[in-house]
């Protein structure tokens, strides 16, 4: 059974207790969420993104995984809230002049410094790798440390100059109590967005209803208008009794008739009082008429012709 030759057990390899809980490396914990991708698990390299709960992607990474339609997608959970482009900000990077990357250690010797970093704060210097907290402005996506924007306090951005509120900060890889703010913020501006186009689609029926009223073709509104009858005139039946005077309607040329006013009576022209010679000019004077000798008594004919 064991303990042959005369071997002495020791306590631990007869007693077992708790496994001890591995710590993680802080360091290693640092590096990973600062230089990597939280979806790929890549080198973060530029066009570099940020969600809304403040963690680091690479932007085509984040595109292969929107466009990825399997069931079964690669480390979704860390990106599980994004749901289209619009849920990433593009960032604004600073460059950190200190930095060399892998230009010295071509031959594999050489001391990293996890201290330093790619990126630093462009208004106070301090670089982002983890040891101090960092944030960015969705509204440009310009990146800062919280220690800039607390002394300094401004209602624009400190590099580009675009307006923001609180409601715009967002704190890069914070802790999980800022991850739940951030989550919180980020189910209420989605919420407010949602029910902001449910209001603009009525609005929208109504302005395309009235359009359509406002087109309607005007003929038919106006033919069925009556048309304005003119306002009595007590002076009409006189003016419609006495004809007009002789000098308005010969008009200046001689010869010329003026035209009777609006309404008058016609009277024969044998009633009037024009010259033979006027009253010749016209077929029911007398000249004109035929005689039951000259006139045929079958064949249809016209006074006119002579």
């Amino acid at each position: 059974m064991g303990c042959d030759g005369g071997t002495i057990p020791k306590r631990h390899e007869l007693v077992k207790g708790p496994k001890k809980v591995e710590k993680v490396d802080k360091d290693a914990e640092l590096v990973a969420q600062w230089n990597y991708c939280a979806l790929s698990q890549e080198i973060l390299r530029r066009p570099i993104v940020a969600c809304e709960l403040g963690r680091l992607y690479n932007k085509d990474a984040v595109i292969e995984f929107l466009l990825d339609k399997s069931s079964e997608k690669a480390l979704g959970k860390a990106a599980s809230h994004i749901k289209s482009i619009k849920n990433v900000t593009e960032l604004r990077l600073s460059d950190n002049p200190a930095w060399e990357g892998d230009k010295g250690n071509t031959k594999g010797d050489k001391h990293d410094d996890l201290q330093r970093a790619r990126f630093i704060c462009p208004v106070v210097g301090l670089e982002m790798n983890g040891r101090h907290r960092f944030c960015f402005l969705r509204c440009c996506g310009c990146v800062f440390s919280e220690r800039a924007l607390r002394e300094i306090k401004a209602e624009v951005c400190h590099t580009c100059g675009a307006a923001f509120q609180e409601d715009d900060v967002i704190v890069l890889n914070g802790t999980k109590e800022d991850v739940e703010t951030l989550k919180g913020r980020m189910e209420e501006r989605r919420l407010r967005a949602r029910l902001g186009k449910k209001t603009k689609k009525p609005k929208a029926a109504e302005s395309v209803s009235k359009l359509d009223v406002g087109e309607e073709p005007a003929g038919p509104s106006r033919a069925q208008e009556k048309p304005e009858e003119p306002s009595p005139d007590p002076d009409a039946g006189e003016k419609k009794t006495h004809p007009a005077p002789r000098g308005a309607a010969n008009g200046s040329s001689a010869g010329k008739v003026g035209k009777p006013p609006c309404g008058a009576t016609k009277r024969p022209i044998a009633a009037s009082e024009e010259s033979e010679a006027y009253k010749s000019l016209f077929t029911s004077h007398s000249s004109a008429k035929r005689s039951k000798e000259e006139s045929a008594h079958w064949v249809t004919h016209t006074s006119y012709c002579f």
